[in-house]
């Protein structure tokens, strides 16, 4: 998940597309680090997997529901979001599965996930951001300049 103010990411590597799976990031990462700055989160954006939607009884809703959560998808065919999103997975995609996959010799989705938790790190609190909204600053900086103001 990457926030749509500042680009803060949040990320599980899961071998599973179960709704179960997908709850874990918002209730794990996501929810308790936007409740500690007093910041509530209204609405997420998702795509159509089967992880995220379903019927009023699927997992990943009813979690969304029981936090006052509403949950937007994209568009059938048209999964653009909110440019944070393609960015961070471009980023991903070229700095680690690209690069460091094929060169280090994972034995365990463990040793994969601990890579992925540096590179979140490293996206979240020491690389600046260019464009709308961090104007080259980190994406905690931005989280927390609006918190700050806020308060």
């Amino acid at each position: 998940m990457v926030g749509g103010f500042g680009s803060y990411a949040f990320g599980f590597l899961r071998v599973s597309k179960q709704p179960e799976a997908a709850v874990a990031v918002p209730h794990n990462d996501v929810l308790p680090f936007y409740r500690n700055l007093d910041l509530p989160v209204k609405v997420v954006l998702t795509d159509n997997g089967r992880e995220f939607c379903g019927t009023e009884r699927h997992p990943y809703v009813l979690y969304l529901d029981l936090n006052g959560i509403e949950q937007r998808r994209t568009k059938v065919r048209t999964p653009k979001t909110n440019g944070f999103v393609e960015r961070f997975n471009g980023t991903v995609l070229d700095e680690l599965f690209r690069v460091k996959m094929p060169e280090t010799c994972y034995e365990t989705v463990d040793a994969l996930r601990a890579d992925l938790d540096i590179r979140l790190i490293h996206h979240n609190t020491e690389r600046p951001h260019s464009g709308y909204r961090n104007i080259g600053r980190r994406p905690i900086v931005t989280v927390m300049s609006f918190v700050s103001q806020d308060g």
